[in-house]
């Protein structure tokens, strides 16, 4: 995965590069007017999302929600990105080390759910890539900006992962079964079509996208209607080529409304034959090149999703993860890390190799809740169950993880199977 080290800040939003320099905080906070701004500041590395970006995001927004002088949130992307998702080599580098990731997973998933039930606008401003964790600082928000020159995708299945942070409860509510087919393939959204899909709520040419931030700085309260309206502004209609997958839809509803994901591939194999749907093989490639058993995992994963409330597909998706790391059926994700972005060789050793391989009492093995109640995201399952005196609840530092019982729970965590005793 290439570096991109030129800041698009020089066309986008004016800042001058020696402060970028000088500024090393992984997310800069201002406090402009009514208006809170929080800007993603690794430009040279992808505005990745690491443990202390997690945590800081969240500090920040729940400081903001909290403070009757902001009345709403700005989130943005210093460089060409605004955001690449987690942090990838934090994970491989710490793949010998049981657990050792479990903090910054608990803080993301925990920053999700509290994007998701914010109690303020809140506003993404994209520009470039926004991609799995990324994309999830992007989709919830009560307004997402996108400009041509955004894209998105969840690639995960390409490094034996699963769409998370939400994306289990957003993919399903999609039209009809795109969520399935972006789920499983990776394919990007470029520009408009991740507003016409639902990812995103305007598109603003990126001429226009500092004049925009300018004007929403300068409003004078957190109503809905006067945000939308100054948005509204500088958006302009969404037309979508010919060509966009969002226009082959009745072929993606048919094939991914399969069972199985062998009977997704059978049925989108036996449609690239037919005359016009040339589009399908390179997909399709990809799709056999990705993990067998991440495949699986997703597909069961928005599957359920369907049926779940965003509290509820987070902890499924926190124990999930969790199981991944753990290599409890496979190790996969280190293996799609080392040859995606360590080794770049494009060539990943699958364990399972084929889906024939991957069981249904394997992938149980994965979704199971803990038995130990307390190994849980420690959020409301249900909307009614968060008060305002529980608001904070999951918060890592109020959860069993930092607490004195921690060691008690690395062994429980530690007594769990992995992929060692488990596959055959």
């Amino acid at each position: 995965m290439a570096i991109i080290s030129i800041p698009s800040s020089t066309t986008m939003f004016p800042m001058p590069q020696q402060v970028l320099r000088q500024n090393r905080e992984v997310v800069m906070a201002e406090e402009i007017g009514r208006a809170r701004m929080l800007t993603l500041n690794r430009p040279n590395h992808l505005n990745y999302i690491s443990g202390k970006v997690a945590s800081t995001l969240g500090h920040n927004f729940e400081k903001y929600e909290n403070d009757d002088s902001a009345d709403f949130v700005i989130i943005k992307g210093t460089g060409r990105t605004f955001s690449a998702g987690g942090d990838l080599h934090m994970f491989y580098e710490e793949r010998n080390t049981r657990d050792s990731c479990l903090e910054a997973t608990y803080r993301m998933y925990w920053l999700c759910y509290h994007i998701h039930t914010y109690k303020k606008p809140h506003i993404a401003l994209v520009h470039g890539m926004s991609v799995g964790g990324g994309a999830s600082l992007m989709a919830p928000m009560k307004f997402s900006v996108v400009t041509e020159k955004a894209f998105s995708s969840t690639p995960e299945t390409n490094i034996g992962f699963h769409p998370d942070c939400g994306f289990s409860y957003m993919l399903p509510r999609l039209p009809g079964r795109l969520g399935e087919y972006l789920g499983l393939t990776g394919e990007k959204l470029r520009g408009k079509e991740v507003v016409a899909a639902g990812l995103a709520t305007h598109f603003v040419p990126s001429q226009k996208l500092f004049q925009l931030e300018k004007r929403l700085l300068s409003i004078k309260s957190g109503d809905e209607d006067t945000i939308r309206s100054v948005i509204n502004e500088f958006s302009t209609n969404i037309h979508i080529d010919e060509r966009s997958i969002l226009n082959k839809l009745s072929i993606i509803n048919e094939c991914f409304s399969k069972d199985s994901v062998e009977e997704i591939i059978e049925s989108f194999e036996a449609e690239s034959s037919r005359k016009g749907n040339d589009w399908i093989m390179p997909v399709l490639k990809s799709l056999k090149k990705a993990s067998p058993t991440a495949l699986k995992i997703t597909l069961r994963s928005i599957r359920e999703g369907r049926t779940q409330t965003i509290s509820e597909c987070l902890r499924k998706e926190f124990r999930i993860s969790m199981n991944i790391q753990r290599t409890i059926i496979s190790g996969d994700f280190y293996e799609g890390i080392r040859a995606q972005i360590i080794d770049k060789d494009k060539s990943p050793k699958w364990n399972p190799s084929t889906l024939d391989k991957v069981h249904d009492d394997q992938l149980d093995l994965i979704f199971k809740p803990f038995e130990d109640h307390d190994l849980e995201l420690q959020i409301p399952i249900k909307e009614e169950e968060e008060e305002e005196e529980s608001r904070w609840r999951g918060k890592y530092e109020n959860s069993s993880y930092s607490s004195p019982n921690q060691v008690n729970i690395q062994k429980a965590f530690r007594s769990m199977p992995s992929c060692e005793s488990v596959l055959v």
